[in-house]
């Protein structure tokens, strides 16, 4: 037996195990499906034997899968009966989930307050604790060092490294648009055509360390569609000195529909085509918090009430995030890693 076999790795395998399914197996444990076959991969190296046979409309248990399964189900009782006991021991069992909504703004239709609202709701026994952290890149670092343990964002805008370390759920797809002064050229159009903002730089946030993967996403869509990006600025915190940051550097700003109020300023939606940004649940690989649970259940309730996965004709979305929100859509027999 390898010295360092990770739980994740036997939990992933449990679950497959039991659903025989990669797609039940991912939702089970609230992680992307590439996630859980990476897992599954990983695990049967280190054993050194295949685990499941896999075809195009089933998944089953190899003998080496049937002899593992109990001793994984055994090890993994173990191991949850230790933390549980840690975590009684250190009056740890109650502590509040710290969850960062990547917003210091609130608004009636913005994802993470929707999905919050629901979650507490849904748990009221429970505490969610949020906080902002300015983005999922900063809110990242945080959950990599165990100071966090959720936030939303564009999980596919962070660098390969980090994605690798962090699990992601998409929750929603949510419209792009620009914000801009009521007083700019273009201000009293009900939607702009994005060839409309030839000749008018939009600020992506390209000067916030915090937002990277904002700034990731607004540099695709302005690259492919022909349009530039506007100089970098320090950016604003806060309805007020939003409001002063669009009067003074005159740019429309890249944002998504549905966000909060600006004094003096105005929220336009871009169309033809329609640009998207997906919106994920991020966490760490394994977390089990009952607060996590909520949040996922929450935003599923909202996403299949409300259609928050459907992307509408003749829209734009980067293929990475494309990707992903095929995975958890993609209900085909075949799940094979």
């Amino acid at each position: 037996m390898p010295r360092d076999l990770h739980p994740r790795l036997l939990r992933g395998f449990v679950a497959t195990a039991e659903t025989l399914h990669f797609g039940r197996a991912a939702e089970r444990l609230y992680v992307a499906q590439q996630a859980l076959s990476r897992d599954v991969r990983t695990l049967e190296g280190l054993l050194g034997d295949a685990l499941f046979t896999r075809t195009t409309r089933s998944v089953e248990l190899t003998p080496a899968g049937h002899r593992l399964l109990p001793r994984a189900r055994r090890l993994l009782a173990l191991h949850d009966e230790i933390l549980a006991a840690a975590r009684t021991g250190a009056g740890a069992a109650a502590r509040p989930l710290l969850l960062d909504l990547n917003s210091d703004v609130t608004g009636p239709d913005l994802t993470a307050d929707r999905v919050l609202e629901r979650a507490r709701a849904g748990w009221p026994e429970g505490e969610l604790l949020a906080r902002f952290h300015g983005g999922l890149a900063a809110a990242a670092a945080e959950l990599l060092a165990h100071r966090l343990d959720a936030s939303f964002g564009r999980f596919a805008g962070l660098p390969a490294q980090v994605r690798g370390q962090l699990a992601q759920l998409p929750v929603r797809l949510e419209r792009i648009s620009v914000m801009m002064a009521d007083t700019h050229p273009l201000a009293g159009r009900p939607v702009l055509r994005l060839a409309e903002l030839a000749g008018h730089p939009v600020d992506i946030c390209a000067g916030n360390p915090a937002t990277t993967e904002w700034a990731d996403l607004g540099s695709r869509l302005l690259r492919e569609h022909g349009l530039t990006a506007a100089e970098p600025y320090v950016p604003p915190v806060g309805l007020d000195e939003t409001a002063r940051y669009l009067a003074r550097h005159g740019d429309p700003m890249l944002t998504t529909v549905g966000g909060p109020r600006i004094p003096g300023a105005v929220n336009v939606p871009l169309v033809e085509p329609v640009p998207l940004s997906l919106v994920s649940l991020v966490h760490r690989p394994g977390e089990r918090h009952p607060g996590l649970r909520a949040l996922a259940a929450g935003a599923g309730e909202l996403g299949a009430a409300e259609g928050w996965l459907g992307r509408p004709a003749g829209s734009w979305l980067p293929a990475a995030d494309a990707a992903l929100v095929a995975a958890v859509q993609n209900t085909a027999p075949a799940q094979g890693g």
